[in-house]
């Protein structure tokens, strides 16, 4: 292999590592306008963790209409959507390592979904009431 060859090379797998990386890396979440800061719960919701580690630290999480999110077979799934910020939305099963097992405070169903290079997955899953 030439020495053309062998930069060629060196790029493309440069390029794979970062990506890579960057699949690695958690989607940080943000309070971009510090509007929640003051909020009674804002504390709650920072060191509110599932199995899988901290919610809010590492995703947005919003909350879950009642048709979006059913059991089955003793398991959950929600519907969130198929990319951050996308209109369309897919089902998607929840691990059970993602459920949140403390009483829910806020009182809606809230979901953190995280997005990648790969499938959506969720990071974090709290149930509320469905009415």
């Amino acid at each position: 292999m030439g020495k053309t060859g062998a930069v060629s090379l060196l790029s493309v797998l440069g390029i794979v590592v970062a990506l890579l990386l960057a699949e690695a890396l958690p989607v940080w979440g943000r309070d971009l306008d510090g509007r929640y800061r003051d909020s009674p719960l804002h504390d709650w919701f920072e060191h509110l963790a599932s199995g899988k580690g901290l919610c809010c630290s590492f995703a947005d999480g919003y909350m879950v209409e009642d048709a979006d999110w059913e059991t089955r077979g003793g398991h959950y799934r929600v519907r969130v959507p198929v990319a951050a910020n996308a209109a369309d939305a897919i089902w998607v099963d929840v691990p059970d390592e993602a459920v949140i097992t403390e009483p829910n405070r806020a009182g809606r169903t809230m979901v953190w979904p995280l997005y990648g290079l790969g499938p959506v997955t969720i990071r974090c899953f709290m149930p509320g009431t469905m009415t």
